[in-house]
């Protein structure tokens, strides 16, 4: 069985009953994989393939909520943001500066503005669940791949949190 939709095209079900869709996509000065997936194909609905297009055609929209929920919990000590940003200046030093886009005298601003989107992924069969339907991957270093930040995204657009991939 398949899935027709007007921006995925006909999306086919696997073996196992599971969607997969892959593309990059130009944001800004790079590329950004975006992967649609869901475990059955039966929970995908088109009401998701349309929320999943809106965020993928919107990606500057979704990039800006990330990093203003992310800049929110830097005042946070104990928050996941703070615990990379520390990490971050204390792994690469001197260094750091060389990955910072803007140099404003706010280490943990500057880093914000400089991460990277890396992946958009988009759990297609969560789209009215509590759990999260989007997930964005940030990273500061290209070279490194250890360090990375996670926003996840409920359906609506709204941000659910802001984790740490380590």
């Amino acid at each position: 069985m398949a899935i027709e939709h007007d921006y995925f095209g006909v999306l086919t079900a696997g073996p196992d009953g599971s969607i997969f869709w892959t593309d990059e996509v130009e944001f800004g000065d790079h590329v950004v994989t975006v992967d649609l997936t869901a475990p059955d194909e039966d929970a995908v609905v088109a009401e998701a393939l349309d929320l999943a297009a809106a965020l993928i055609t919107g990606i500057e929209n979704i990039d800006m909520a990330a990093r203003r929920a992310m800049l929110a919990e830097i005042d946070d000590r104990t928050s996941e943001v703070t615990e990379f940003v520390l990490q971050q200046q204390e792994e690469l030093g001197e260094d750091l500066y060389d990955f910072l886009v803007d140099i404003s005298g706010d280490d943990a601003v500057d880093i914000i503005r400089s991460l990277r989107m890396l992946t958009m992924t988009i759990l297609a069969d969560e789209h009215d669940g509590s759990d999260a339907f989007a997930v964005l991957e940030y990273l500061l270093d290209q070279d490194s791949d250890e360090s990375t930040l996670l926003v996840n995204f409920s359906a609506d657009g709204s941000v659910l949190s802001v984790v740490s991939s380590e």
